[in-house]
């Protein structure tokens, strides 16, 4: 999620904010003369750079999705901290001097930040690793932390050199299918993690052009070298176990291999790259494995 390109007056506070890579924020542009001191995060992916670059002190409130297990990565981190739906009436009961939202953040409640003078930058999604890792910049700009921000980049950049295969090594063709069909489309930052992580994202082998739902049917007519799906949650199977042992995918067993890649590494950037990396790393060398114990 980048800042979109757009300056947003609140309170007579001009927050000026970069768009996505084209106009990098110079150090210090967009912050307030003084470190915020009462931030709120509206959205999981911001959640996610927030508790990694600010004070806990400074941090007002988290969005309530940061504290559920299955789709966060900082579930237990979030759950010691204030968390809010979202509403502006939560937000105004925070006093907050800063609040970080998404383009996916509740309209109603970013119309009203702007109508009550309190200050907001709003942020896109980002399409890069590169761009990712400005998002991670600005946030700790914004909070007063900037060489916070650096450090967390340079431990993201350590972590996907680490996971990257060796030059020359020939990718895989696979799909991230998630819930409800769900594949994540070519030009994201998901198919930049799986190009860089050796793997090509064959969406596109569907004609697909954008992140969407795609049925198991075509999944199963011209399969991937590699599916990558859902990891088993406690309880009743769920959809990733169910379509892991779709019996339609047991006729494609030899052109297709299946590895866990959770949902919850899915949608964000940040510093959720460094898991991200780990786990499409430890899904090609499974692959890998695999193919050498039957070529043998």
């Amino acid at each position: 999620m980048m800042l979109d390109r757009r300056m947003l007056m609140t309170g007579g506070v001009a927050l000026t904010v970069a768009g996505c890579g084209v106009e990098p924020m110079p150090p210090g542009a967009g912050m307030t003369p003084v470190s915020p001191q009462r931030v709120v995060s509206l959205n999981p992916c911001l959640d996610v750079i927030l508790v990694q670059v600010a004070d806990r002190s400074q941090i007002a409130a988290l969005s309530h999705y940061a504290r559920e297990d299955y789709g966060s990565t900082i579930a237990d981190v979030a759950r010691t901290l204030p968390f809010t739906y979202e509403t502006a009436e939560e937000v105004l009961a925070l006093r907050p001097d800063l609040v970080l939202t998404g383009r996916h953040s509740s309209l109603a409640t970013r119309n009203a930040l702007g109508r009550l003078g309190i200050t907001a930058a709003l942020f896109g999604v980002p399409d890069t690793i590169d761009q990712s890792l400005d998002q991670v910049r600005q946030v700790a700009r914004l909070v007063g932390r900037p060489e916070r921000g650096e450090a967390l980049v340079a431990r993201i950049e350590a972590a996907l050199t680490a996971a990257e295969p060796a030059p020359g090594t020939q990718p895989l063709s696979a799909l991230v299918f998630m819930p409800g069909g769900f594949v994540s489309g070519p030009g994201t930052l998901m198919d930049a993690m799986m190009t860089r992580m050796g793997f090509r994202n064959s969406a596109s082998d569907y004609g697909l052009r954008r992140s969407m739902n795609l049925p198991l049917e075509l999944v199963v007519a011209n399969p991937p070298q590699v599916l990558l799906s859902g990891e088993p949650y406690p309880g009743a199977p769920s959809w990733a176990e169910r379509v892991m042992e779709h019996p339609a995918l047991a006729r494609v067993t030899g052109d297709l291999q299946r590895a866990v890649f959770p949902e919850r590494l899915l949608f964000c950037g940040g510093p959720v790259l460094i898991q991200t990396a780990a786990a499409l790393a430890r899904a090609r060398q499974a692959v890998l494995a695999d193919q050498l114990g039957l070529q043998g």
